[in-house]
């Protein structure tokens, strides 16, 4: 069974503590909130998956989870394998917790994109960091899918002409080059320029470049 936090706190930072060993996950969600870090247990990854698909908003709020590889019924690496085919971003890191003999499971699992493993018994402070950590980039990712989505929302306005002089002035080609690189006069360029410009939200074309730093160039026309 899980326990909510209060709705004053619910788009907080939430650590996800699964876990089917009640001593475990009592521990941690001291040592948790000891460090100011709010948190949510589940005692089975059937818990933990039912909150996950039924919040329209998890994924969009920071945190982390603290997932044992070995649980009665679904593993933790079920678990796993869920959420990279629903957020394949893993929007919220994944930390596992493991005993000895799962090492080789939590390598692998650190190869698909799982954050960490702390083997069982773990230090405590090392790990309440890792979760600070994996927050931090819980943060990062979901400021980076934001403005993927916002970019992609501005670019569905380009035409596909508009679309092909943006490439060009990144690319940093001056009108008259661009007009003769698509066959088309100077003033239909300017056109296209003001276009791209104010469909982008961008004032000029350092700003345009600025937009895409962290999510690079978006892919080329067919």
């Amino acid at each position: 069974m899980s326990t909510s936090p209060p709705r004053s706190a619910a788009r907080s930072p939430t650590v996800y503590i699964v876990d089917d060993e009640p001593v475990v996950a009592e521990a941690l969600a001291f040592l948790l909130e000891s460090r100011g870090l709010p948190s949510e247990r589940f005692d089975s990854g059937e818990s933990f998956w039912a909150v996950v698909s039924a919040r329209a908003e998890w994924g969009d709020v920071p945190g982390c989870v603290l997932l044992d590889v070995r649980m009665r019924s679904m593993s933790g690496i079920e678990v796993f394998e869920r959420l990279l085919r629903r957020h394949p971003d893993l929007p919220v890191p994944v930390i596992f917790l493991t005993g000895h003999g799962d090492i080789p499971i939590a390598v692998e699992a650190l190869k698909r994109g799982a954050f960490d493993f702390f083997e069982k018994p773990f230090a405590d402070n090392r790990l309440v960091d890792r979760v600070a950590q994996a927050i931090a980039e819980s943060r990062l990712r979901i400021a980076t899918r934001q403005t993927t989505a916002d970019l992609d929302s501005r670019l569905a306005r380009l035409s596909a002409r508009e679309r092909s002089v943006m490439r060009l002035i990144l690319a940093g080609q001056l009108n008259k080059l661009i007009a003769a690189e698509l066959g088309i006069s100077m003033r239909t360029v300017e056109v296209h320029r003001s276009n791209v410009f104010t469909k982008m939200g961008v004032r000029n074309a350092v700003d345009l470049a600025r937009l895409f730093e962290v999510t690079g160039l978006p892919p080329d026309e067919d």
